[in-house]
């Protein structure tokens, strides 16, 4: 539970100017986020259409490997910065920041050259792009990690900025890599364009990121970073072995196909990511000025983004199939099947993020673990079970049942976490 030198309680605003200031940061958390999801969107639509379904399929593995990757970076780094050096002084936060960026930059370089090591072993396609994978990671972290960092500071502008520099970036990159034509091509320009954005961010905040001293921080926020070093790593891990055995027991083009369907769901994933960067620091903020009120705004939190997914999920429904293969190409055709399942899996991991802010806002890592080894278990047994009994379309089911009841373990976690700080007083969160 974070303590009150972690988060010294401040003379609260008067109440008009603190909703400016709320809906100022969520409006560039929302910003940044289309400007960095319009990028992997592009990426995603454009490798799907140039190269096809199995050599998308081997795109997408890359792909959530560096997931896996970057969720490894934000728990030892980004995410216990965030949780502690949100709204700080200033000087407390340059240094933190220098801290924590040279974690992420290590985290990069250190799971770099293992890919750089397993890629010749793998050969094939996959060999190729691991490889253009490693050698982008420490970039691609780096960028991240200025992300994380600016919204701590209540700075969201330059990360909006920032994602913008890697967006104009990755145009020429791409038009490079279309010539090249292959996996691997596509990868380095995405990881390219990516470390542009990085070197952008050390002009942004004046910092030069210390790797030296990444063994400090990790010392320092050892309590709660390797929590959240297994709790991310869970989570991406999970749709790393779901999508590892989803190519293994039914094909490469049925990982190509969910990845497809899952990108039809970018706009509104692009609102679900940009929210959840400023997340975490509004609840800390809501906890403390008002800690009665934590509840609440977690249950809205969840509940909105919940109500969107559904929502999203039943316009691409009416889409014509004649936009639909405009956009993915021969993607299309499989990826078309799915969007039902897809949008209740969206649906139930966002009714689940709400809780999953305010247990990272109370400080309760443990319990916040507990539910995120609960919901990754769930996700790659529902996944691959799925695949077995039903293919891909048996997959996508299980994947949306598991995040549903993910979310329920989320919830009943919070009203505990709720109650054992309040024991006097009934928690605002309701879960039936």
């Amino acid at each position: 539970m974070t303590t009150e030198k972690e988060n010294p309680r401040t003379t609260a605003p008067p109440a008009g100017s603190a909703k400016r200031a709320l809906v100022g940061r969520l409006s560039w958390g929302l910003a940044d986020q289309a400007a960095s999801s319009i990028s992997n969107f592009a990426v995603g639509i454009y490798v799907a259409r140039s190269l096809g379904v199995t050599a998308f399929g081997v795109f997408s593995l890359a792909w959530v490997t560096y997931g896996v990757v970057l969720n490894v970076s934000r728990g030892l780094a980004t995410d216990p910065l965030v949780v502690r050096f949100s709204g700080v002084p200033e000087a407390s936060w340059r240094g933190a920041v220098t801290r924590a960026s040279g974690t992420a930059l290590g985290v990069g370089a250190v799971i770099g050259a293992a890919c750089l090591a397993v890629g010749p072993a793998l050969g094939g396609r996959v060999g190729p792009a691991f490889v253009c994978l490693g050698v982008m990671l420490p970039g691609l972290l780096l960028q991240d990690a200025w992300r994380y960092s600016f919204f701590a500071a209540g700075t969201g502008r330059k990360a909006f900025v920032n994602d913008v520099v890697w967006g104009v970036a990755l145009v020429p990159a791409l038009i490079a890599a279309t010539r090249v034509g292959s996996v691997a091509a596509f990868v380095l320009a995405w990881g390219a364009s990516a470390t542009v954005a990085a070197g952008y961010g050390c002009v942004q905040s004046g910092i030069r990121p210390r790797v030296t001293e990444a063994r400090d921080w990790l010392r320092e926020q050892r309590d709660l970073g390797y929590r959240y070093l297994v709790e991310n790593t869970c989570l991406s891990g999970a749709s790393q072995l779901r999508a590892y055995g989803l190519g293994a027991i039914v094909g490469l083009g049925a990982v190509g196909a969910v990845r497809g369907a899952e990108l039809l769901l970018g706009p509104f994933l692009a609102v679900l990511m940009g929210l959840s960067l400023v997340t975490v620091p509004e609840a800390a903020r809501v906890l403390r000025r008002a800690p009665e009120r934590l509840g609440r705004f977690c249950l809205l939190l969840g509940g909105g983004q919940a109500v969107g997914a559904l929502l999203w999920g039943g316009a691409l429904l009416l889409m014509p199939d004649r936009f639909g293969a405009s956009v993915l190409g021969d993607v299309w055709h499989s990826s078309s099947r799915l969007i039902v399942m897809v949008t209740l899996g969206v649906a139930g991991a966002g009714l689940g993020t709400g809780a999953a802010a305010g247990l990272r806002a109370l400080g309760a890592a443990r319990r916040s673990l507990r539910s995120q080894l609960f919901a990754s278990a769930c996700y790659v047994g529902g996944g691959l079970g799925g695949a077995a009994l039903a293919g891909t379309a048996g997959s996508a089911w299980g994947v949306a049942a598991a995040t549903v009841g993910g979310s329920a373990v989320w919830w009943l976690q919070l009203r505990t976490a709720l109650r054992e700080r309040h024991p006097d007083s009934v928690p605002e969160v309701r879960t039936s």
